[in-house]
């Protein structure tokens, strides 16, 4: 049997005493710069559209097309850099986010912004999804799920805290400013991976073959699958969140802003503690997580009505919404183990039409069925999810007495 090099880093005494790498928040630095990218824009759309004299609707494409982007951009770009060593490739993709982002800068016209945009969005979900592998490879075996949530903590950090500042930025220095410090950001995440980052050979070249095979693993395309409808249920609500809390809780505009924030903390609260659990007991926490996000969902039915419990249920849907996700990323590295690059960065692709998605659908049941009904339509999606996970542990427990002896000759 080939020894497993990917492992070498983990072997060490440092790397088994060390809890969060150093090279780990490398990585979620990046991920922190890449959520500023993409949620930024919303914030400065009104002084983008008036700088490039365009109207907010076309303005509002700027966001449309990054996150098409992102959906065809991860399996597109991961095809085309398969061969390239993950370390290069994460110095490749940054370099492309900064470049995106310089360009963001100096756009003279708003084709140019969005051309830029786009560039950048082909960069985020392969960065993410080799940037969750690398993060495994990091740490030991045991605690990879809270390496991998520790990255996507990024994102979430990049809500609460960068974004609110990079929109200051932007309204107090013109929104062009506000790219100049997501570029400087990303340029500080470069130097950060190719320093620290250690180059972790693989066993062998991957091949496209091997990549699509893992790819079409039932159980994989079942996690894809559970994913979507875990972000569906959370953008067919969180969407139209505003207007709910404004028209149904009564809430001022001004008081919708803090509460965004803390949801915005419940939701990197729940991404830690999702780690945490799906390192613990895998399978189980990400059943439990969909369990109480419908739960939660459900409740809000009852609590939007009265200001401080809607503050509370929203703030507890925060933490369930986000706490079921590094599980299934993890989920799906492990069942696509042989070669889990593409199948690790099509998952970004799969939740942005699961956002897509439930944004849709949110819409239909407001127009047929009013704002009130949106927590059940919600809750009726994480309900789907739940049993996508139903189905998904049928799948294991029927075929684990044949992956055992396979498991135990690879030991």
């Amino acid at each position: 049997m080939k020894p497993n090099t990917a492992a070498t880093p983990l072997q060490s005494p440092g790397a088994a005493k060390e809890r969060f790498p150093f090279p780990l928040l490398c990585l979620t630095l990046g991920a922190f710069a890449i959520g500023m990218t993409e949620f930024i824009i919303m914030g400065l759309l009104p002084n983008v559209a008036h700088d490039l004299n365009v109207s907010i609707p076309r303005a509002g494409m700027l966001i449309t097309g990054y996150a098409l982007g992102v959906a065809v951009g991860a399996p597109v770009l991961t095809v085309l850099t398969l061969r390239v060593p993950q370390k290069k490739l994460l110095v490749l993709l940054m370099g492309i986010f900064i470049l995106g982002n310089a360009v963001s800068v100096v756009a003279p016209t708003y084709l140019t912004l969005l051309g830029a945009r786009i560039l950048t969005a082909f960069a985020h979900g392969t960065f993410l999804g080799v940037g969750a592998l690398m993060a495994s490879r990091l740490v030991r075996p045991e605690k990879k799920a809270g390496a991998v949530s520790m990255v996507m903590a990024g994102l979430t950090i990049a809500n609460i805290v960068g974004v609110p500042f990079g929109t200051f930025i932007g309204q107090q220095l013109g929104w062009r400013a506000s790219f100049v410090a997501i570029t400087v950001l990303g340029l500080v995440s470069l130097l950060g991976i190719a320093r620290f980052i250690p180059a972790i050979t693989q066993d062998e070249p991957p091949k496209l073959s091997r990549e699509l095979r893992s790819l079409a693993h039932p159980q994989v395309l079942l996690m894809l699958a559970t994913g979507a409808f875990g972000c569906a249920s959370l953008f067919s609500i969180f969407t139209y969140i505003t207007p709910i809390l404004e028209k149904i809780s009564g809430f001022a505009e001004h008081d919708v802003t803090y509460i965004l924030v803390l949801f915005g903390f419940g939701v990197t609260i729940g991404n830690l503690v999702g780690g945490k659990l799906a390192d613990w007991k895998l399978l189980p926490s990400v059943m439990a997580g969909f369990a109480v996000l419908a739960l939660m969902l459900g409740l809000l039915t009852v609590t939007l009505s009265q200001p401080i419990l809607a503050v509370i249920t929203v703030f507890l849907w925060g933490i369930a919404a986000f706490g079921i996700f590094p599980g299934i990323q993890v989920r799906i590295m492990n069942f696509a183990h042989e070669a889990p690059l593409l199948s690790a960065t099509s998952t970004h692709s799969v939740l942005n039409v699961g956002n897509a998605g439930g944004a849709y659908v949110g819409g239909l049941a407001i127009t047929h069925l009013g704002l009130s009904s949106l927590p059940w339509v919600a809750s009726s999606l994480a309900l789907i999810g739940l049993l996508g996970m139903f189905v998904s542990f049928a799948v294991e427990r029927r075929m684990k007495p044949i992956a055992a002896p396979e498991t135990r000759a690879s030991a």
